[in-house]
């Protein structure tokens, strides 16, 4: 495995792929092949973004002496398949969220790499930004104090054909995997894994979860909400609660973005702003910038977001959609 100038492939020729194709050769990052099902797909993103290698399948992809790493860009479902793949052609990989369609196929992913001594790693992009390097700061120099909540919110009005992806349960369809796991892996990160967990919400006849309210309790009085929805817009804002203080994060808190400091003992005043620092594009290399940095360094997982947390996150997110899902038993409320 080369550790200079690690060579990207990406698996997948769709919208986050050409989010984070852009994102890398804005930040001078190397991106050498892009792999579709569709030959012709694949070769007009080359073209249109300088990658000097498009291939006809995910297989040729893979086995190309000319990637080093390979950012699996497809819906959920597909996940485990792809990166196993590029797990036993000995390929790093850079998973795009949710990690998997569920926990079982996280833990053959992770299982996968550890056999083979491959790097992998979840693509919960917002984890490496600016903004969540400097509220992990903010929290380790002990401004707000004891960290006791965590409060999300995350509202789009997506595509609802019924035909659209977004509804297709077949493509991985639904709020909670695509949206509600942003807030979700926020609160793994910051509290810890729940020790339980409360969610309701609605699906589409199709079993697909459009909206959900969850409540997760993390232990010694800590507590997350997450509130997120696919067929409507909202605020988008979020806020880490404090002993001493609390920090409201601007909308839209999932992406860059600044936040404001409180403290307890001056309720409306801020005590600090931060403003992220301006970049090209959306900023979906800093993740790249893990993955690379881990490598050179010989790991084989990034501490930022760990393996077995992201199958814990996705055991969350299976628990969530079953309680979303299964309707009440009669009576079950007054």
């Amino acid at each position: 495995m080369r550790t200079d100038g690690i060579r990207w492939g990406i698996l997948g020729a769709g919208k986050i792929a050409r989010v984070f194709a852009d994102d890398l050769l804005a930040a001078g990052l190397r991106v050498t092949a892009v792999a579709a099902r569709d030959p012709d797909r694949a070769a007009r993103f080359a073209r249109e973004r300088g990658v000097p290698v498009s291939h006809g399948s995910y297989e040729r992809l893979v086995d190309d002496p000319g990637v080093d790493a390979v950012y699996i860009a497809t819906p959920q479902p597909f996940h485990a398949d792809q990166a196993v793949l590029a797990i036993e052609a000995g390929k790093a990989v850079l998973v795009e969220k949710s990690f998997t369609s569920d926990a079982p196929s996280a833990r053959r992913v992770v299982d996968a790499a550890r056999r083979r001594s491959v790097f992998a790693m979840e693509a919960m992009w917002t984890r490496f930004l600016p903004t969540a390097a400097e509220l992990r700061a903010e929290l380790a120099r002990g401004t707000i104090g004891e960290l006791r909540g965590v409060v999300t919110h995350h509202f789009q009005k997506l595509d609802d054909s019924p035909t659209g992806r977004h509804h297709d349960p077949t493509l991985g369809g639904g709020a909670v995997a695509d949206l509600g796991v942003y807030g979700i892996s926020l609160a793994f990160h910051l509290l810890g894994a729940p020790h339980e967990i409360t969610a309701e919400g609605a699906t589409t006849p199709a079993g697909v979860d459009t909206r959900a309210s969850v409540l997760m309790r993390h232990g010694q009085g800590r507590t997350s909400t997450t509130l997120t929805a696919m067929d409507t817009p909202g605020p988008n804002g979020a806020a880490l609660v404090g002993t001493d203080g609390w920090i409201d994060i601007a909308p839209y808190w999932f992406t860059s973005t600044g936040f404001t400091v409180y403290d307890a003992g001056r309720p409306g005043v801020p005590v600090r702003r931060f403003e992220p620092p301006a970049f090209p594009g959306r900023g979906l290399h800093f993740q790249a910038l893990e993955v690379e940095r881990r490598i050179r360094e010989g790991a084989l997982e990034s501490p930022l977001m760990p393996l077995d947390e992201s199958v814990a996150v996705m055991t969350a997110l299976d628990g969530i959609r079953r309680q979303v899902t299964t309707p009440e038993p009669a009576g079950a409320r007054s």
